[in-house]
């Protein structure tokens, strides 16, 4: 029996120029590789034990009534240069759900087939980096992270051609929407004031209803991204492709392509294989978000009649950009030491601790979570030189003498386990052969961050020198 949806669809409604209607691909022989029921609960999806018919409206082969599949139209700049069109080469939004809660929902097939904006690609995705797209997201949903989610991952049963052949797979994807900076780029690429207004009433509608000018807009982006990027780096996530087509308006995390989480502490870390010159290395994050929203403010300026006014004060809302972020890193890296509102003068005693733990190649996770117990001897034996960090301690523990209950409020931020990369790799290594027990178990941890069982301990280990991920990719 095929699952009822309860579609209701505001996107498609928008006039012509702002998507491309398109059906998705056929696929030949679909198979359910993961399903995430509660999150189908939460957004009012008829529940169904009918697997065969999951794969086949999760594939694109049936969908349900009301569907209205679309690829969506949107630009960005690309490692900081300008693509005046992107869109939706191998995705559609099938429709919208008001969840549960009374919040509208999106779902898109990602790896569904070509379409008007597919730029020569084949519009397909192989199996493995639509799991990894499942896991990591979901795991970022549990870490509590601002995220879009997995609601659906099938095997098409037909190869995707890369440098090899690799089985194909479509990932149902879930988001508060998919506008990104790169949708209104599109339009005032093309010196379109008309579609730019329209796509700002319907995005300030549906995620900011309490702004009332472009300006405010801006800023409830900027706030929300200084949050989201904030939030990123206090769990030592790297994105890798922060694009302004990858960073969305309603500040939800998008696009889990060449991401990863650190295993060794250090500022400089990159993974993605693509970004060569570091542009989106850890710390740099906090830096090229104020970047990409000077994009988004350009954008919004066709709006304006008094553009001089309008620059000044578009500038000043992006330059006040990076005090956003560094107000919400101290609080949410205070918190990981268990300061209950830290302020400017308990920085230095964090950076220290920082510097330390790159000095000594200190696992990032590892030791937040070790420092949580209150007692910073139990992170001493994750230090090359445990003696590094003695001065450090003395000071840490005189500062949070005057704090209510420190130890649980580390626990509650700092995760005892995180998606580590060559766990990753190594459950889309077995599914690549058929087993999905090492991906069904992974998810199981990734469920419960905060609270590791003792049975499950050897997720929390770092990977050997011979396990070590150095690289991650697309999976374009």
């Amino acid at each position: 029996m095929k699952p009822s949806i309860p579609f209701d669809n505001s996107y498609a409604a928008l006039p012509e120029g702002f998507f491309a209607r398109m059906q998705p691909r056929t696929a030949s022989n679909p198979r359910l590789l993961a399903f995430n029921a509660p999150l189908a609960q939460d957004l009012g999806i008829a529940p169904t034990s009918d697997l065969a018919s999951l794969a086949e409206t999760f594939s694109g082969n049936a969908l349900p009534e009301g569907a209205d599949p679309l690829a969506q139209a949107y630009a960005g700049h690309q490692f900081g240069g300008f693509s005046p069109q992107l869109g939706d080469g191998r995705a559609l939004l099938i429709g919208e759900v008001v969840d549960r809660h009374g919040k509208r929902r999106d779902l898109q097939l990602k790896g569904s087939g070509r379409t008007p904006f597919s730029r020569g690609g084949d519009g397909l995705a192989a199996m493995g980096p639509v799991l990894r797209e499942y896991l990591i997201s979901e795991a970022m949903f549990t870490l509590g992270v601002p995220t879009t989610r997995s609601l659906a991952a099938v095997a098409t049963g037909d190869d995707v051609l890369r440098e090899t052949p690799l089985p194909g797979a479509v990932l149902t994807r879930v988001a508060a929407s998919h506008l990104r900076v790169g949708s209104f780029e599109f339009f005032a690429a093309r010196r379109d004031a008309a579609r730019t207004s329209q796509l700002l009433g319907f995005a300030t509608e549906r995620h900011y209803p309490q702004v009332s000018t472009p300006l405010e807009f801006l800023k409830a982006v900027i706030a929300a991204q200084a949050q989201l990027v904030a939030h990123w780096m206090s769990i030592g996530f790297i994105h890798g492709v922060m694009n302004t087509d990858n960073t969305t308006i309603s500040g939800e995390t998008i696009d889990y392509g060449p991401c990863a989480f650190m295993d060794g502490y250090h500022p400089a870390t990159v993974y993605s294989s693509i970004d060569r010159q570091g542009r989106y290395a850890y710390d740099n994050q906090r830096h090229v978000l104020p970047w990409n929203m000077a994009q988004l403010a350009s954008s919004l300026l066709l709006l304006e009649e008094d553009t001089e006014t309008a620059v000044q004060a578009y500038t000043q809302a992006v330059h006040e950009m990076p005090a956003l972020i560094d107000a919400a890193w101290l609080q949410r890296f205070g918190a990981k030491l268990g300061m209950a509102n830290a302020t400017v003068d308990d920085r230095p005693l964090i950076d220290e601790l920082l510097a330390l733990m790159a000095n000594q190649g200190a696992d990032f996770t590892n030791t937040f979570r070790a420092l949580s117990s209150g007692d910073a001897k139990d992170a001493e034996a994750l230090f090359v030189e445990p003696s590094a960090l003695h001065d450090w301690s003395h000071r840490w523990h005189k500062r949070i003498e005057r704090e209510e209950s420190p130890d649980l409020r580390m626990r509650a931020v700092n995760p005892a386990v995180i998606a580590r990369n060559h766990r990753v790799e190594q459950t889309l290594a077995a599914a690549m052969t058929g087993d999905m027990q090492p991906f069904q178990d992974l998810q199981r941890v990734l469920t419960t961050p905060f609270d590791l069982s003792d049975d499950d301990s050897e997720y929390a280990i770092p990977p050997r020198p011979d396990e070590e991920i150095t690289a991650t990719f697309c999976g374009t």
